[in-house]
């Protein structure tokens, strides 16, 4: 069996019935969907997923990735984006595996490997993207499912999932994306340093936005702040941060889908008309329809949990 089918075989074996994603091991889940399915907004983290079989896109700013059965895709930065599985069925469901990608892990395979991690400079290792897709080699395909089969023997995972995972990060460091995972893990590299600018608009998204104090934070001087910025997220500052304030808009209503105005001014808007107006031109609908629609999806995966 080759590794893209036993990958297959393995993640249909521990997905969970009903349930879109399930975690396996600690920054690892499997995602199993048997239609596809309609855009759904949400922020991410640093990761990486392998698909197995199936297609996904997901959109950043209007720029669209697509990933199908044999590719993985890198996620370096937390960042607004609207996912969707575009090919799936209940006979070939969509099927992946999702690794977190811990810096403090990559960070320790550089220390301990180098200069064996370090690969010739390319534009990826100046300034990567924050979403990139690549082709997964068959090393890589056979790490991740090997990683996946440790769920099955509860007591090998305790001693042999951080060596897997390593391999994992290992295969990705010396892949076509290693330069943006490399950056993931150094301290002092621009996406790390970027990424504190992010944390910060991120905790701090109802505030008013001094692009300055950013640059200061990610030790850039203006200019270069805005162009790196760019580079990654393929957008503003002020442009990231209102779509981190429409995200958490969109969660508050799913709460409470009544309350429009209070949650425009809770994520910082001081014109419910104009919150109403950047809302539905983000996700397509008002606001209070948007909520009722995301609310009923959301008590339905509740449900399949069940």
């Amino acid at each position: 069996m080759d590794e893209l089918a036993r990958l297959k075989e393995l993640i249909t074996c521990h997905a969970g019935q009903g349930v879109p994603r399930t975690f396996l091991l600690p920054g690892v889940s499997v995602i199993c969907s048997p239609t596809t399915t309609d855009p759904l907004g949400d922020v991410t983290e640093p990761t990486v997923a392998v698909v197995a079989q199936g297609a996904k896109e997901t959109a950043l700013n209007g720029r669209t990735f697509t990933y199908s059965a044999g590719q993985f895709v890198i996620t370096s930065l937390e960042l607004p984006v609207a996912g969707h599985v575009v090919q799936a069925s209940p006979d070939e469901p969509f099927l992946a595996v999702v690794l977190k990608l811990r810096a403090e892990k990559i960070a320790a395979l550089l220390l301990e490997t180098a200069p064996a991690a370090t690969a010739p400079s390319t534009a990826a290792d100046a300034m990567p993207t924050g979403i990139a897709v690549s082709d997964a080699s068959a090393a890589l395909l056979d790490a991740v499912g090997r990683l996946l089969a440790l769920v099955d023997t509860p007591r090998d995972a305790a001693a042999l999932a951080d060596g897997v995972e390593r391999e994992v990060l290992w295969r990705l460091i010396t892949g076509p994306q290693g330069g943006t995972v490399r950056q993931i893990g150094l301290a002092d590299s621009q996406l790390t340093l970027l990424g504190r600018a992010i944390r910060w608009i991120r905790g701090h998204y109802d505030e008013t936005l001094r692009v300055e104090e950013l640059a200061a934070l990610a030790t850039m001087s203006v200019s270069s702040f805005h162009r790196h910025f760019r580079a990654v997220t393929s957008m503003t500052p002020i442009q990231y941060q209102k779509q981190i304030r429409l995200h958490e808009a969109r969660t508050r209503l799913v709460a409470k889908p009544e309350d429009v105005a209070g949650a425009g001014f809770a994520v910082g808007y001081d014109s419910p008309s104009q919150f109403s107006r950047e809302y539905r031109r983000m996700f397509g609908v008002p606001p209070s329809r948007d909520a009722a629609a995301v609310r009923k999806v959301a008590v339905s995966l509740t449900r399949h949990r069940a």
